[in-house]
């Protein structure tokens, strides 16, 4: 009989304990969570939902769990998203440095824009780390200001590429009519010499995956061999031909369909 209590009491328990369901926007916090708020640190599972959104095992998610909104600001703001953006990188640049050129002049590599070449953190600072519902309208207002800084790691990777005769590519979802502020920012951070931005046609009606594979189909059509391929979203980097070999940067702010 006692064991018998005994097996119920831990059947009970295990479905009380802390666990973390994701649907969409729904999070279910378990008691270990609503611990960790009431001692006012992190919930557990905030670490194992950033890390299950980097190697995405979670898809289709709106917004950041608000039980996890400082965790999400603190690191994306902190030496750890730094030392990951680094590691990334040095991945990337060891690789390009094996490679061995045709001497064709036509080896690319692809980069992200947003969140991989440039920061919007500044803007992320105002609107939640991705904690609040996305806002396009004041997402194009700090676009069209022209000032997003450089990603450090990413422009480390750029000027390595350039001294190896790799040739970078910017193929990003902003649009057409944003054209001429993306190059300014871009030129101001630091980037140059590169050889095609890749913009999307104003008012296309289609995903982030499906223009970007698409792209990079006409790119290969035209002769180009992309050797690389890098992106903050796991659409940036998906959808055949894909690369030789793709490199993602952390971002647990936002998902990108």
């Amino acid at each position: 009989m006692a064991t018998a209590r005994s097996l119920l009491l831990l059947t009970v328990a295990g479905f009380c304990f802390c666990f973390c369901i994701c649907r969409g926007e729904e999070v279910i916090m378990g008691i270990g969570d609503e611990m960790a708020a009431a001692r006012g640190g992190d919930p557990p599972y905030c670490g194992n939902l950033r890390m299950a959104v980097e190697a995405r095992n979670i898809i289709g998610w709106k917004t950041v769990p608000p039980q996890c909104a400082d965790y999400v600001a603190r690191y994306i703001t902190g030496e750890r998203y730094q030392r990951d953006a680094d590691v990334v990188t040095n991945e990337a640049i060891a690789y390009a440095e094996s490679l061995k050129l045709s001497g064709s002049g036509k080896e690319i590599w692809i980069f992200d824009v947003d969140e991989t070449a440039l920061s919007t953190l500044p803007y992320q600072t105002n609107h939640g780390f991705g904690a609040k519902p996305f806002d396009n309208a004041s997402f194009l207002q700090y676009i069209a200001q022209g000032s997003a800084p450089a990603l450090q790691a990413t422009l480390r990777l750029y000027r390595r590429l350039l001294q190896l005769g790799i040739k970078p590519l910017f193929l990003t979802d902003r649009t057409e009519d944003q054209r001429a502020v993306t190059t300014n920012n871009l030129l101001q951070q630091g980037y140059c010499n590169w050889e095609k931005l890749v913009l999307q046609p104003v008012g296309l009606q289609t995903s982030t995956l499906a223009f970007k594979t698409g792209e990079r189909q006409k790119l290969v059509s035209a002769g180009y061999v992309i050797v690389g391929n890098i992106g903050d979203q796991w659409n940036d980097i998906r959808g055949s031909p894909e690369g030789c070999r793709t490199f993602k940067f952390p971002n647990p702010m936002y998902y990108v369909d």
